[in-house]
């Protein structure tokens, strides 16, 4: 094996994607990973680049909307009985995050990170060899009746002051973008800004393909400690400066550097449907029941919906089915047969933003995980943000906001 400058544990959307941005420096990379390339949450997700998604999950919203979603063991949040004693102290920073102060911060925050994606996006998809890859369509939020309308106003006004292009429509004009949805669907919000990838797993699968090319190496084998200059693996210890981008495994491997970082795993479920089961337009958004529709080259996707369950307990796919029969009744013409379920974990820290930057007491590890349910989204963004750190260059945005020891303590 090559000794090589970087070490970057995870073969996901963002480990590839920092594989990649770190080799345009000129550095030798080697890629680790406990089952390969795709294996995750990057090969299942919904495939949406959605960079107009500025708004924290921590908010007082879904403070308000929590109690009667968690009443619905099937609903678009869901805490198992047996895992909810373990995530009190998550809770507990969740709920602190939730404060309007906090929102606002993180809102400003999230919106820098999500300018720096955009502007990214097509420039490393063109260095990749991957932009015929990429679709933009945007993407449609509908809402059922005018107060439900009203009740997201705030959110569109805070993604106004952050540059965020949408339009509202009403009646008639939601079937000029999307035909075909229930008539309870009264109102939407159309965000042109939003990118669709072919399919993630492919896209994922291409960069780690490129990174090979490149001359970097992809390791198949578990990282099972953080060590001085390096990492302890099961193929044996690699020396490099170690970039920690292992999604929802990456907390463990901090402990082995005596740092605790509060990060969650929400477990998301989908199912892909066959091409022909739907004439989808655009990417499509059911906020109030907490999932997606999205068009892939593989088929159409209906998934999302959050389950606080931990990274052992047994996959609940009633959960996917739920979200199919509602899709059924929102569109009526959808064909839910023949679909192949899913779950993956998604990495979630409390205030809703990722951890990118120096583990507390080792700058020869850097953080690039935690970004819930906008891996793909920021995953350009980040690549760049931590080439910028590998090679001792200012980021493009202020990254106090994305520090892992904003809440890192002793383990």
């Amino acid at each position: 094996m090559t000794q090589p400058d970087v070490v970057v544990v995870g073969a996901g959307v963002i480990g590839l994607s920092v594989a990649l941005a770190a080799q345009d420096r000129g550095l030798r990379v080697t890629v680790i990973d406990r089952t390969g390339p795709a294996a995750g949450a990057s090969a299942g997700n919904a495939g949406a680049f959605a960079f107009p998604d500025i708004l924290p999950l921590a908010s007082p919203g879904i403070l308000r909307q929590a109690p009667k979603w968690l009443l619905d063991p099937l609903g678009p949040l869901s805490v198992p009985v047996g895992y909810a004693p373990r995530l009190l102290p998550w809770m507990w920073r969740f709920w602190r995050a939730s404060r309007p102060d906090r929102v606002r911060a993180s809102t400003i925050a999230q919106a820098q990170m999500m300018q720096l994606a955009a502007q990214t996006l097509d420039p490393f998809l063109e260095r990749a060899g991957l932009s015929n890859m990429l679709r933009r369509e945007g993407q449609l939020q509908v809402y059922e009746g005018a107060r439900e309308f009203e009740a997201s106003l705030p959110g569109w006004r805070a993604r106004e002051a952050n540059g965020v292009e949408f339009r509202h429509l009403k009646g008639d004009e939601i079937a000029e973008y999307q035909p075909g949805l229930a008539p309870r669907f009264t109102h939407a919000a159309f965000t042109p800004g939003w990118a669709t990838i072919d399919d993630p797993k492919d896209y994922t699968i291409a960069l780690a393909d490129k990174v090979r090319v490149n001359g970097g190496e992809i390791v198949i084998a578990d990282a099972q400690a953080l060590l001085p200059g390096g990492v302890q693996t099961s193929a044996g210890d690699i020396q490099g400066r170690v970039v920690l981008a292992a999604g929802a495994h990456s907390h463990q491997l901090a402990r082995t550097a005596n740092v605790r970082i509060p990060l969650e795993t929400e477990r998301g479920y989908n199912t892909t449907l066959p091409k022909a089961a739907f004439d989808l337009r655009q990417h499509i958004t059911f906020s109030a029941h907490g999932f997606v529709v999205s068009r892939l080259r593989s088929g159409l996707r209906v998934g999302g919906a959050v389950e606080l369950g931990g990274l052992d307990r047994p996959p609940n796919y009633a959960r996917a089915d739920a979200m199919l029969k509602k899709a059924a009744q929102f569109l009526p013409g959808l064909d839910i047969t023949g679909g192949t379920q899913w779950m993956g974990f998604r990495p979630s820290l409390p205030d809703s933003l990722p951890a990118i930057g120096p583990l507390p007491g080792r700058d020869d590890v850097i953080c690039a995980f935690g970004h819930g349910h906008l891996g793909l989204t920021q995953s350009t963004a980040t690549a760049q943000i931590v080439a910028d750190l590998l090679t001792g260059q200012t980021p493009g945005i202020e990254l106090a906001p994305f520090s892992p020891a904003r809440f890192a303590r002793p383990a």
